[in-house]
Order: C-alpha cells, then structure tokens, then sequence
C-alpha cells in the first residue's frame, strides 16, 4: 500500500503511503459546528497505508461525535491514538518506541494533575493484543481495525481505571456505527481523500499478516459508496481514491441485490458532477480484470496511474509466496493497461530476500524491473511476521544480502523514477491544484502519475484542474508554468 506526512490528526510516521496527505500548517482548523463537550483533546497518529489513513479520519469523526476536538499537537492532547501497522518488524517495533515516549509524557501529566489516555489501534493492536498491555503498562486500551467503532464506549470503560483488549471482528458494519464529517471537517481535509471500498484479504500470501489482523475480504454496498462518495463532494472534494486491501477485489452489491465490479463501481462514480478525478489503490494482480483495464480506456476522469504490486520477478519465490500470478501474466497486465490506456504509468511493491531466494531470483526480479519501467516503488527487505509461513521457514537469507540486494533493486527503481520525472520536462500536463506552496504566491498539486508539482499562481485555484508546462524536475518534484486558453490555443 504506499508515504504520508502528518496533518490534522497528525498522521505521521507512515511509511509507505504513496498520496501525499497534507500538513497540518497547511489547512485551516475545522469550525466546529456545535460547541465541544468536555471530552478534551484527541490526537491521532497514524502508521502504514492508505487504509490506516481513513481509519485515522474516521476515528476523529467519531470522537468528535464525543466533544473531543482534533490537535496536532502532543502537548494538548488528552487523547492519543497510535493507528499502527504490523506488515513489518521495524514498523511494529516502531509502536514500541513511541509508546515509551508516551509513557513518559503520561507520567509528567499524572504528577502534575493532568490525565492522558493512550491507546492503540490498528493492525498491531490486532496481531498482539494482550502483549500491547503487557510490554507497555501506559496503555489504557487496545483496539483492533475493525473494533474501533467501539471506541466511544470503551474509553467510557477505561475512565475506571480499566486497561481493555477488544480485537474481535466485529458481527455489525463498523460504517453504518460512524458518524459523517461535518462539511467543515472535510474542506479542512483537503480537496483529494480516500474512500474505503473493500477491507480484508483472501489471498494468504505466506509474508503477510493482512488476513490475519483485517479479516476475510468484504465489500461495502454501492450505495453506501455512493453516498459517501457524494457528501465528499458536495463539501469540495475534487480527487477520490477509492482503497482496499484488495480494491480490485470488490464486488459490492447494489439495491437490487446485483453485484458491482470495481470498473462499474468507479464508472458510476464518473458521473458524478464535481468529481474531477479518480484512482484506486492497492491491487492485486489476480483480480486485474479485463473490465477494470478497460475502464483506463473508457473514463476519462480514472487517472493514467497503476499501482499492482509484484514482489517479486521470479515465478519459483512467487510461488513460495504464494502470490497466485507468474511474471509472464503480470507483464500481460501492464502490456494490456498499456494498450487501453497509453500514457498509463506503473507502480509497484517488491520484497526482497524472501526465504529461499537465489541470486538467480534475485536477477530475475532486477530483469522483469527493467522490462516493465516504473515511476515510483516501494522496496523492502523481507520480514518474518510471527505467525505467517513465511516466518517458519528454515531457508531465511542473511541480513547481509538482504541489505546488499535492497540496495541494488532500490537504486534500479530510483533511477527508472527519475527517468520518468525527467521525461516530463518540455510536457504540458493537468495538474488538480490542492494546497498553497512553500513560497509566497505559489500553489501545489498533483500531476495525473502522483507527480508534486509547484507553479506560481493564485490560491483561489486550489480545487481545479489547469493545464501546466514542466519546466524543470527536481528529486522529488516538478516545476511547472501555468498555461492561458490562448496559449494552448496557438500550441
């Protein structure tokens, strides 16, 4: 799933989001549309993927719901939530670090008279549970993905003194118990979010805990989606990215009992007037159907941007993995994105070192990276999640070769990405236009492949789409001209 930066609720520390999400300094604060009760303040802090990120939102609206009020700053909070990622070790272990801090702090509070509750959610919570509890006495609860509808009663609990665990899948919808943003809440958010649309995996790939910490794979209804997906824009809301563990694996059903693929979910979703884009994330390559290839073709508002993760380039570890494609079938994908859609740019996820794997594996990897080219990657280093098949093999590479191979794929995908980037230089492109910029008089957006772009221009062009020149690309951006009517008129 892919990095964000913290803003609002303070999403920080992800470490493979791929959206940018905007920084609190950026946007103004929400007015509340009713004064706050007493429940204080609430910080969010969230780890991982673009899943967690919505979690993180969704749990704010629900704590507002409860009269606390979003900060983004520690100090004032009386209220933090740790949304946490398990996919690897260093991400986990990382929840640990924090927690000590947050012990810390809490100390402090208690010695002064001030309370603070800390709580963890999310997919550590889910893996670990009790040993949260135990490694860590300063946490008062603990809170699995799909519990955290419960939140406003358990922290009723915890008020007692209770330290609880409540990491059971829920038999209720977790969406039908949360409440919407006000329209405040969400043009405080930005112009581009996300909207989950499926949760959960089948897939039981023997390196990932997914399945075990999100459960069976379920799809939310259309119209529920729909809906949603409306409020969002209706309150200024110009990008959705719709997500899921599987995203191209929902088949939601409709009023009529009729189930939905993700292509005709998104092609209804096109029709929406205001929406001025649309993406979708992650997927995988078995339910790359031919109807969401085509979609790149037929909608003109789904942008020209894939991410389908591999893995890996060789058909032996992929087995091993359990991934359920070959090479030859994904590099069929992307020659059929390709097709449809011509301008389509691809993005992936590769383990590297996974049990087992030869150096001959590891150059097939390297081989099918320079065959498909892509703009951006996320690469890793195999870990052993406790509990996974993975993890119970004897054939574990040393850490050595793992850092020597990460460092030659990574240095392979950098160099395809600032290809890319360069390539761009001399383009005109559409750019949605989300935020100010860093300087005075200058804005910044997206470019329809994930690309920051910086102009000069007026900040009451936040929320369109304009065309832009690309004078320039820097390491981890492009700068851009406004481009008039005329201009591209005479072009």
């Amino acid at each position: 799933m892919g990095l964000a930066e913290s803003r609002t609720i303070s999403l920080k520390g992800a470490d493979k989001i791929s959206t940018r999400v905007q920084n609190a300094s950026e946007l103004p604060s929400p007015a509340p549309e009713s004064a706050p009760s007493e429940g204080g303040k609430v910080l969010v802090k969230s780890y991982g993927c673009q899943m967690n990120v919505y979690d993180a939102t969704r749990m704010a609206d629900l704590l507002g719901r409860e009269g606390y009020a979003e900060t983004a700053d520690e100090a004032e909070a009386d209220l933090v939530i740790l949304n946490t990622c398990h996919i690897r070790e260093k991400a986990a272990e990382k929840i640990y670090s924090e927690l000590g801090k947050l012990a810390l702090e809490k100390r402090e509070r208690e010695a002064s008279g001030r309370e603070m509750k800390i709580v963890v959610a999310g997919c550590v919570a889910q893996a670990e549970g009790e040993e949260v509890l135990r490694r860590q006495r300063a946490v008062d609860l603990v809170v699995g993905p799909q519990s955290y509808h419960r939140l406003p009663d358990l922290l009723k609990q915890a008020k007692g003194g209770q330290r609880l665990t409540d990491t059971e899948f829920a038999v209720e919808d977790k969406f039908d118990a949360l409440p919407q943003p006000s329209r405040a809440q969400i043009r405080a958010r930005g112009v581009s979010t996300f909207v989950t649309v499926q949760e959960g995996c089948d897939k039981f790939c023997s390196f990932c805990v997914v399945p075990y910490t999100r459960g069976a794979e379920v799809s939310r209804p259309v119209a529920d989606i729909v809906a949603e997906t409306r409020r969002l824009v209706d309150a200024g809301v110009r990008e959705i990215t719709l997500i899921g563990q599987n995203v191209n694996a929902y088949c939601g059903v409709d009023e009529k009992g009729a189930e939905w693929s993700l292509a005709s979910l998104l092609g209804r979703l096109a029709e929406m007037p205001g929406i001025k884009r649309l993406r979708y994330t992650t997927s995988h390559p078995v339910d790359m159907a031919q109807d969401l290839i085509d979609a790149h073709e037929a909608i003109p508002k789904l942008m020209p941007f894939v991410h389908l993760p591999v893995q890996s380039g060789s058909d032996r570890v992929l087995k091993a993995m359990n991934r359920k494609h070959t090479v030859a079938g994904y590099l069929d994908i992307i020659a059929r994105l390709r097709k449809a859609r011509p301008d389509v740019a691809m993005s992936s996820d590769f383990i590297v070192g996974f049990p087992g794997e030869t150096d001959e594996d590891f150059e097939a990897t390297m081989a099918l990276v320079r065959e498909a080219g892509f703009a951006s990657s996320f690469s890793f280093k195999y870990s052993p999640r406790p509990g996974t098949p993975g993890a119970e093999r004897a054939d574990q590479i040393d850490e050595e070769v793992k850092r020597a191979r990460l460092a030659a794929l990574q240095a392979l995908l950098e160099e395809q990405r600032q290809a890319f980037n360069a390539a761009t230089v001399g383009k005109t492109i559409d750019v949605l236009f989300e935020k100010p910029g860093r300087h005075e008089g200058q804005i910044g957006g997206k470019s329809p492949y994930m690309q920051a772009v910086h102009v000069n221009g007026p900040a009451d062009m936040i929320g369109e789409v304009a065309r832009v020149a690309i004078v320039a690309a820097g390491s981890n951006s492009l700068a851009g001209r406004l481009i008039s009517e005329g201009e591209e008129a005479k072009a």
